[in-house]
């Protein structure tokens, strides 16, 4: 009785759910069953004669032949897992188990699709992570490296991008971008980006000879904020609409947390800096000048505190409207950090107060310069909503260590010396 007759005796190995296989030692398919068309894609008859190995999917080929070899040498293989490609493209798991049979001169094998299973294992492995990720990582970089290294394990993620949009002004940042080509693919990758965030919907490219690309939209409730996109190698599992629905639960989870994140950052900003100059207020001033005492005191230097207040003020206000006000004080903010370096503070204290921290000074007198300089900036006529104004200040300087080592110490001092300006004359 030859190999077929032998399986065929049963009649009823067709209506198996798993493969049946026979393959000859040459590594050709000699008898596939009806379930091989389920699995694979290919009819029975596009297969007997082929190499087995030209269906298993390249990285697993090796160790699939050394399997194969094991089984020759009498070695049963049971629950023997690896990955086959299907005609359609798309990748499928193989759960195998096959012995050799030595009267024949054949390899016997039952193989069952576990393709289902294995994506459903290591999705929810992935996802959970992935959301753990999301909640418990505070810098963003780190999740973002993080959710690359996780959805690379049930689709091909050698390249990955993290897209943001600045809602405001319309620019598009990468804080996140792996390319195996940076300088061929960046314009690939920033128009994919566009085009996912303009149309707010997923986009699935693929090709028989070229890389998959997938781009899905970071949506929050606020609107679309950037775009997660993935590219194939060339030769790699084709994406399919199964790794769209997966990457875009992954982009909900992240858009999330990049929600979070910039809320946090909003708020700490709120908490540190004046709504409406933008200049830090009086918790980051208190901070600045601190830090900027101890390093005076630790290099022995001189810095100085200048307390200022806008002269008459309060007519603006009462006179053209607190819009018009809220201009001016804007324009204030401007103009004094203008006039300073980078490395100084300028605050709002409150009201048209402001503080500036000037560290560093090489001489005291060099307080009296700067603050010379801002009250001739700030003299300079300034255009409000159509009202032409001129605005002056009353300036208060206090240098340590001659009016103290303290913060207070310093504020007190500069802010009292600026009252005497004003009750004297002003300016």
């Amino acid at each position: 009785m030859d190999i077929k007759s032998y399986l065929f005796q049963a009649g009823f190995i067709d209506l198996l759910l798993d493969a049946v296989c026979v393959v000859d030692r040459a590594g050709h398919f000699v008898y596939v069953s009806a379930a091989c068309e389920r699995i694979w894609g290919y009819e029975p008859s596009e297969l007997i004669g082929q190499p087995m190995i030209n269906l298993v999917f390249p990285a697993d080929r090796e160790r699939t032949l050394l399997a194969a070899s094991e089984i020759m040498a009498g070695e049963p293989k049971l629950n023997f897992e690896n990955r086959y490609v299907r005609k359609d493209g798309r990748v499928a798991h193989i759960l195998w188990s096959a012995r050799w049979s030595e009267t024949y001169q054949m390899r016997i094998a039952v193989a069952r699709d576990i393709t289902e299973r294995k994506q459903a294992e290591s999705r929810q492995l992935a996802l959970f992570a992935i959301s753990e990720a999301a909640h418990a990582t505070d810098d963003l970089l780190t999740l973002f490296k993080r959710v690359h290294q996780l959805i690379a394990q049930w689709l091909p993620a050698l390249n990955f991008s993290v897209a943001l949009c600045d809602q405001g002004q319309g620019a598009l940042s990468f804080p996140y971008h792996v390319d195996e080509h940076p300088l061929q693919q960046n314009s690939e990758v920033t128009q994919l980006s566009e085009l996912v965030i303009r149309g707010g919907q997923s986009i699935l490219r693929c090709g028989e000879k070229m890389p998959s690309w997938l781009g899905v939209p970071l949506a929050t409730q606020n609107g679309i904020i950037g775009a997660l996109v993935v590219k194939s190698a060339q030769g790699e599992e084709r994406y399919t609409e199964q790794h769209q629905d997966l990457l875009q639960y992954v982009s909900t989870q992240v858009a999330a947390a990049i929600e979070r994140k910039q809320l946090h950052a909003r708020l700490q900003y709120l908490a540190q800096y004046d709504a409406l100059t933008r200049l830090p207020n009086r918790t980051l001033l208190y901070d600045r000048l601190n830090c900027a005492l101890v390093h005076a005191k630790r290099e022995r230097e001189c810095m100085a505190v200048l307390y200022l207040d806008l002269d008459h003020f309060k007519r603006v206000n009462d006179s053209f409207g607190h819009a018009v006000g809220d201009g001016l004080l804007q324009q204030v903010a401007h103009r004094l950090r203008s006039s300073v370096r980078e490395s100084d503070t300028v605050a709002r204290m409150s009201g048209d107060e402001f503080v500036l921290v000037l560290s560093k000074l090489t001489l005291p007198e060099h307080a009296l310069v700067v603050a010379e300089k801002l009250r001739l900036n700030l003299s300079q006529p300034v255009l409000i909503e159509g009202h032409r104004l001129s605005i002056f200040a009353s300036i208060g300087i206090a240098v340590y260590p001659e009016h103290g080592e303290l913060a207070q110490q310093l504020l007190n001092y500069a802010d009292t010396a600026m009252y005497r300006v004003k009750k004297s004359g002003r300016g």
